[in-house]
């Protein structure tokens, strides 16, 4: 983008004055210091794909949703100054000891996970408690799942995550770096 005045315009005349005011400070001439050039970057699903890293993250005593909103950040790529919406820089997100997430006041209880079997009057609910003990890893990708966009930039970004119910994991080939959460 360039901004650029009309010659002869009061606003010359001033950034002119402040070009002799501030020598010292600029050496340039008046169309240096008017006219400024920037260009927007645009992230390349190339440059995406070069750039992206894995990360481990031990979710063991973490907050259920503090810890899925840092994770879908990683997934996502808003922690990039490349960040672009419309496509995906994120980084692989390794998410171990998930058996261990802690859920505040009584939501192993009162919190519901609803779903439909496909069948008329065919809709369930299952308490967060049930989950946690059947199938750990799910109860954080469905918490992942929920604050990722919708459709099929959010189901490409989504199969970058990887949960284990313990510490085991088969990602070490690929030399995970360990992320520190900013909440407990």
């Amino acid at each position: 983008m360039i901004f650029a005045l009309p010659a002869g315009s009061w606003r010359d005349a001033l950034a002119l004055e402040r070009v002799r005011t501030k020598e010292h400070e600029h050496s340039g001439t008046l169309e240096q210091l008017v006219k400024v050039e920037m260009d927007t970057y645009f992230q390349t699903a190339e440059n995406a794909e070069a750039s992206r890293k894995w990360f481990i993250v031990d979710a063991q005593g973490k907050t259920l949703g503090r810890l899925a909103s840092e994770v879908a950040v990683l997934l996502r790529g808003k922690h990039k100054p490349t960040f672009t919406p419309h496509n995906d820089g994120g980084d692989y997100v390794v998410v171990i000891n998930a058996s261990q997430v802690v859920l505040t006041g009584n939501k192993l209880e009162d919190k519901m996970h609803k779903y439909h079997t496909g069948y008329i009057g065919g809709i369930k609910r299952v308490p967060a408690g049930v989950i946690l003990q059947k199938n750990p890893p799910k109860l954080l990708k469905l918490a992942v799942w929920g604050m990722l966009p919708k459709g099929p930039l959010g189901r490409r970004i989504f199969k970058k995550l990887k949960v284990y119910p313990g510490v085991e994991h088969p990602h070490a080939a690929q030399r995970p770096q360990a992320y520190e959460t900013k909440y407990l």
